[in-house]
């Protein structure tokens, strides 16, 4: 019809309606009504009546009004309730009503405000939990979280890996790992009321300020603001770029066909690598914010914690639940050790002593250990049935073929030769400095149903033995540095008379 009409602004009707592919009787019809088939049709009405008429003013709107947050699936549980005859097929067609209802008569609702964010003012820090994507470190689960870092208006963002969650050291190590990453400082910081960051006890925020969270925003120059706590969406222009991130990381997971890592650096490394991805799909916004950024301190400042703790009898000390090994010569000793997310950095004064794994209790009610067996397995040669019910014992083998050994072993039913044999075989380790290598013959002679043997293996892993070379030193005559100064002398003659 369309088409008709189209051609009757220059055609007949009968022309026109031979255009259009239909009779001349069809095109008088439409002449005289030229009101669209759509418009023609009558309202279609209900099929069949109406199944909440006897209950929708009496009871449904009355719960409504009482109870504005309640689910339609509610509602209808409650009618059924009341009416135990009533049909449930009628969810879609309450659902609509109530839908319908509230729209009309329903409460005010809450209005997110779109901001426009000018270029380098805001920085987010957030922290979210990736343990869902199911990384593991050498066959190990990884339980972690990410410190995420994002400017509004450009979008750059970075993300630090995070294994005991959200804490100061972990915040500050981060956002600066983020501003130098960046090269520039926004003037204003924005996260949610973070534990780390604030006191969460005065109603004034700037009273409210931890002293190291003041004293990192001061370094750098930003000023400390926070969204209203548990309103998320004041904080929208990082939490939904979690939910971004994250499904990268996925995404990249799923095409690299494992979630397996060899280490805790190489996932460190997997993460920066779909972080620079995402932030070169942004350059040109990235380096047009750039431009607003302030410029960066002459250095970092404190991300880290420190304590002084004393290294006990025990060959170790204590800190925050959890029980780490040093070097003997150090017990009797006060250590300055610098608490990082990661790792603990030890010193002697200002002499630097080692740095540890970061351990994490076990759980409320028993603590952790972070052993390093080199560090006793001289005390343990000596006194080897110590193993039996050492504390921990479980930690100090380096990998299972070990630990699968000394079971082995007991499990024969003498715990002397157990221990003796297991300990020899970690001084081997530590002195041929093949831990590895020898985990895997272990492993390759308990497979095999056979008890590895220790002078075997003592004489495969034994120093290569090479004969020393004879070296003949010839000596110089003495008259020869006669010699060297006569030359001197003729060569500082020939200068003073080339002078004349």
């Amino acid at each position: 019809m369309r088409l008709y009409m189209t051609y009757r602004l220059t055609l007949s009707p009968e022309a026109a309606a031979a255009k259009a592919g239909f009779s001349k009787a069809s095109a008088y019809r439409i002449e005289d009504d030229l009101r669209l088939p759509s418009q023609k049709k009558a309202p279609r009405s209900r099929r069949r009546s109406d199944p909440l008429v006897p209950y929708w003013d009496a009871e449904i709107v009355p719960i409504l009004k009482a109870a504005p947050g309640i689910r339609v699936i509610g509602v209808l549980d409650e009618l059924r309730r009341r009416h135990p005859g009533l049909n449930p097929n009628i969810r879609r067609t309450l659902e609509r009503r109530i839908n319908a209802w509230r729209a009309l008569n329903g409460p005010e609702q809450d209005v997110i405000f779109r901001q426009e964010h000018e270029p380098g003012r805001l920085g987010l820090s957030d922290f979210t939990d990736t343990s869902p994507l199911g990384i593991a470190i050498a066959g190990e689960a990884l339980d972690h979280w990410l410190y995420h870092f994002r400017l509004a208006f450009s979008g750059f963002e970075h993300a630090h890996v995070v294994l005991g969650g959200e804490s100061f050291v972990a915040l500050a190590e981060g956002l600066q790992n983020a501003l130098w990453a960046l090269g520039g400082v926004p003037r204003e910081h924005r996260s949610d009321s973070l534990s780390a960051a604030f006191r969460n006890l005065a109603a004034d925020a700037r009273e409210d300020l931890t002293q190291r969270y003041a004293a990192l925003m001061g370094h750098y120059g930003m000023a400390p603001t926070r969204n209203n706590a548990g309103i998320a969406h004041e904080n929208g222009s990082i939490e939904s770029a979690h939910g971004h991130l994250k499904r990268a990381l996925e995404d990249a997971l799923l095409l690299r066909g494992t979630r397996d890592f060899i280490s805790l650096d190489a996932y460190r490394a997997f993460v920066d690598e779909i972080v620079g991805r995402r932030n070169a799909n942004l350059a040109k916004r990235i380096a047009l914010e750039k431009e607003a950024l302030a410029p960066l301190p002459k250095g970092r400042t404190t991300d880290f914690e420190e304590k002084v703790i004393p290294v006990t009898s025990s060959g170790g000390f204590i800190l925050r639940r959890v029980f780490y090994t040093v070097p003997s010569r150090l017990i009797g000793h006060r250590l300055r050790v610098r608490i990082f997310d990661d790792r603990l950095e030890c010193f002697l004064g200002v002499t630097p002593v080692g740095t540890l794994r970061r351990g994490r209790p076990v759980s409320e009610n028993h603590g952790g250990h972070v052993v390093d067996y080199r560090h006793v397995i001289h005390a343990l040669r000596r006194k080897p049935m110590a193993l039996v019910n050492l504390v921990y014992r479980d930690q100090l083998f380096p990998r299972a073929a070990y630990k699968r050994l000394f079971e082995t072993l007991r499990e024969h039913g003498d715990d002397r030769r157990a221990c003796k044999v297991t300990v020899e075989l970690l001084a081997l380790a530590h002195e041929r400095a093949c831990e590895a290598e020898l985990a895997e013959a272990i492993a390759t002679a308990l497979d095999a149903g056979r008890l590895p043997d220790l002078a075997a293996l003592r004489d495969r892993f034994r120093p290569e033995t090479a004969s020393i070379p004879s070296v003949a030193v010839k000596l110089a005559p003495l008259d020869v540095y006669d010699e060297l100064a006569s030359v001197s002398i003729v060569s500082a003659h020939s200068n003073l008379g080339g002078a004349a």
